[in-house]
């Protein structure tokens, strides 16, 4: 059956179906609107099913108006309700893949799509899991799930793992020039998975297995993960001796060969590279292996706001403040620069650990104007952003969005202390963090 599918697939005769409507899967579905398909998007959340049929978007570098020519097309229908899945060719999962309170995998987000779509899954369906997880997860996971409902896996369904790598507000990448790696749970998965992305990505790699592609995955984050460690414990370490590590990537940046500059900050944010390497030294203990380099790159990273917290007491200090009672402005909310995405952010830690030593905190962010309700800070959800100005003894910059360009250290009464190296440096009013 997999030559019917694979067809429907190439002449874009398909129904795509996008499991997961967030950073991840609403920009596939306007890459594969922008292709000739037809698509289904399904999500729990009504609020963004409401505002896409409506034509709208709710993520500030997707623009509104691709969406709104498509359903008014009628060639986009945004629904909760997952009994439409029978109506897709394909169902890709984009769904979240968060730690728990362990550090351990948490799968729920999955197994809960899974099993939503499962009771309509019909024969000649191509299922394909982007969200990020150890290796073996779509085998030892989704294929029993698959085959306990009576379904042939290579036969009936077809069964993939793509992983997704989209870069929120990268202005020189997009869905379609990113390449794109697929493993399949048999040959003929395989085949419909590559026919699967091959009219909408330029560039797929097959690979071996999907157990295969999980793992392309985690080394990729991972290997941003303990780079960014690295650096940030040379900034601590540069710091001591009074040299700038910010001088120094951009000198070290001038060899042509053997370097990659990476920068340190305040902390790791974002979906994957926070969370991603955990995953890895999670299943590797089934193998009895301990990933100590991954581990130790972890650990750094997540003690970087500690490390932010006590630079700020350090600041104060030299203006004769204590950190208790000080009134403190946190620049940039979102974990990355011109996106509103704040998933993972360490402002919110170090929010979280200021408040904690008795500081009074506000936030500014262009992208952000308010605090979204999140699982991990419920508490800030309503808090809104506010002005830059004299009315504060410290502003920390902890994402370095380009509207802070405007900002002049110079003209301000208020030190700076700054993570990112984005302010020039500027004795006694700007200070490195």
């Amino acid at each position: 059956m997999s030559s019917t599918l694979i067809s429907k697939l190439n002449s874009k005769h398909a129904c795509i179906g996008i499991v997961g409507l967030g950073y991840v899967g609403l920009p596939l579905a306007l890459r594969y609107l922008e292709a000739g398909y037809s698509v289904l998007g399904l999500d729990v959340d009504q609020s963004k099913v409401d505002l896409l049929s409506a034509g709208k978007s709710y993520i500030k570098h997707i623009s509104v108006a691709p969406i709104y020519e498509a359903v008014q097309a009628g060639r986009f229908t945004a629904s909760t309700d997952f009994s439409r899945a029978s109506e897709a060719d394909a169902l890709i999962l984009c769904v979240p893949t968060p730690l728990d309170r362990h550090r351990e995998p948490d799968l729920s987000y999955v197994i809960a799509s899974l099993e939503e779509i499962l009771p309509y899954l019909r024969p000649d369906q191509v299922v394909s899991l982007e969200s990020t997880t150890y290796p073996g997860t779509t085998e030892e996971e989704l294929r029993p799930r698959i085959e306990q409902a009576g379904f042939a896996i290579g036969r009936d369904i077809f069964l993939v793992y793509s992983p997704e790598r989209e870069d929120p507000g990268n202005p020189d990448f997009k869905t379609r020039t990113i390449p794109k790696v697929c493993g399949g749970s048999t040959s003929a998965c395989l085949d419909v998975g590559l026919a699967l992305y091959e009219q909408v990505i330029d560039q797929v790699i097959p690979v071996s297995s999907t157990r295969t592609a999980e793992a392309v995955k985690l080394m990729e984050n991972i290997f941003r993960s303990v780079n960014i460690a690295l650096v940030n414990e040379l900034k601590t370490a540069f710091m001591k001796m009074d040299i700038d590590v910010f001088e120094v990537i951009r000198a070290a940046s001038t060899k042509p060969f053997g370097f990659m500059p990476f920068y340190p900050g305040p902390g790791l944010g974002g979906h994957c590279i926070p969370i991603d390497p955990f995953y890895l030294t999670w299943k590797a203990r089934e193998y009895d292996v301990t990933t100590r380099f991954i581990e130790l790159a972890g650990e750094i990273n997540t003690s970087m706001p500690a490390f932010v917290i006590q630079r700020a007491a350090d600041v104060l200090n030299e203006q004769g403040k204590p950190l208790k009672g000080s009134r403190i402005l946190l620049l940039g909310l979102a974990y990355k620069a011109d996106v509103d995405d704040d998933r993972e952010s360490p402002t919110y830690r170090i929010m979280e650990l200021l408040e904690h030593k008795g500081a009074l905190v506000a936030y500014n962010d262009p992208h952000v104007p308010v605090i979204r309700p999140s699982r991990e800070y419920a508490r800030y959800a309503g808090r809104e952003s506010m002005p830059v100005g004299d009315g504060y003894d410290l502003i920390i910059l902890c994402t370095a969005h380009e509207a802070y360009k405007d900002i002049d250290p110079a003209a301000l009464s208020v030190p700076v202390l700054d993570t990112r190296g984005f302010f020039p440096d500027l004795e006694g009013r700007v200070f490195r963090g």
